[in-house]
């Protein structure tokens, strides 16, 4: 059973260049109980989605439902239904941690008591008890961003939003606040998450939905959309460039698509369906055509690959930033 159903969404912005297409006719469905990820560049749509479906923003065509909810004709209801946790943490540098989540509930007309004894039961979830009577203004990035979402949960929401959650934070918070996240899903959160991460959705997403220029060009597991674009990536550092010719048929014989070659001749890659085995047969055969290496190895796909095999461009492209606040909607 769905949670959020969306059809046809669809938001121009104009700019000083001409018209932005934010979304073009997205459509976006989330079951029940689980964690749905939204993957793209910047620029792609994936914040316009978001600020729809919490009712920050009207479509200019289209439908969007929240638990049954049309999140254009009724959006009080829908926000007594979520929590938002933003690209960037919400708080106020000048209270602790333990203040600005009573102050969160005070906001949702909890009532002193329920809020502080809400405020403190987070606190103790998200592993700040040591901190928590602490000014924000104290804390590290990710401390910061886990009362952020701690402060979208105030209310124990059915459908949780987290766009770009962990952007920014070092590589153990980031691991952190996915346990924190997945915690959250395992006491039955729904949670519609934005990221530009793919080895994020992998962690967290049940399913995933690619977009790019406010369509979806891609949906399906993390291991689908590995599929689409080769299991593995089958990398090699050359010792001369000039064999990278030769290096390249060879790459093209047990690869699984056309191999990539650097500007400077030297480094190739390509996508492999088995890629143990296929790093084997590559090594034999470069080393039957005598040719030299510095380096080989394989890596898991990145967004830039499935970029570049979706759309022939990469994830970093210099898009657009439709979600810019300068923005104004096209009337």
């Amino acid at each position: 059973m769905t949670i959020i159903e969306a059809r046809g969404l669809t938001k121009t912005y104009r700019s000083k260049s001409g018209p932005v297409h934010a979304l073009a006719g997205l459509d976006l469905s989330v079951p029940r109980g689980s964690v749905k990820a939204l993957l793209g560049p910047n620029g792609a749509g994936k914040t316009t989605v978001v600020k729809m479906l919490t009712t920050l923003i009207r479509p200019d065509a289209g439908t969007a439902f929240v638990d049954g909810i049309d999140v254009v004709a009724d959006p009080k209801a829908v926000r007594r239904l979520i929590g938002v946790s933003g690209q960037y943490a919400a708080v106020d540098e000048n209270l602790t941690g333990f203040e600005n989540l009573e102050m969160v509930g005070r906001l949702y007309h909890l009532g002193g008591a329920l809020a502080r004894r809400r405020a403190q039961e987070l606190i103790d979830l998200f592993e700040l008890t040591a901190a928590g009577n602490r000014p924000v203004k104290g804390f590290s990035g990710g401390m910061r961003r886990r009362i952020d979402l701690a402060g979208a949960l105030v209310i124990n929401p059915k459908v949780l939003f987290l766009d770009e959650p962990t952007t920014g934070l070092d590589p153990r918070s980031r691991i952190a606040l996915w346990q924190v996240i997945k915690r959250l899903v395992a006491d039955g959160t729904t949670v519609l998450l934005t990221t530009q991460y793919l080895e994020e959705a992998d962690q967290l997403a049940d399913d995933i939905v690619v977009i790019d220029d406010g369509r979806v060009i891609a949906e399906g597991t993390s291991d689908q959309l590995k599929a689409q674009i080769g299991g593995h990536r089958l990398e090699i550092a050359l010792v001369d460039a000039a064999d990278s010719g030769a290096a390249r048929s060879i790459l093209a014989r047990f690869g699984d698509g056309e191999p990539i070659v650097t500007t400077d001749g030297r480094g190739l890659e390509v996508a492999v369906v088995d890629g143990p085995l296929a790093l084997q047969h590559v090594l034999a055969a470069l080393s039957e055509a005598t040719i030299r290496l510095h380096d080989a190895g394989m890596r898991r796909p990145t967004l830039d690959d499935v970029f570049l095999r979706l759309t022939g461009h990469k994830a970093d492209k210099a898009a657009q930033q439709a979600e810019d606040a300068e923005l104004e909607t096209v009337k």
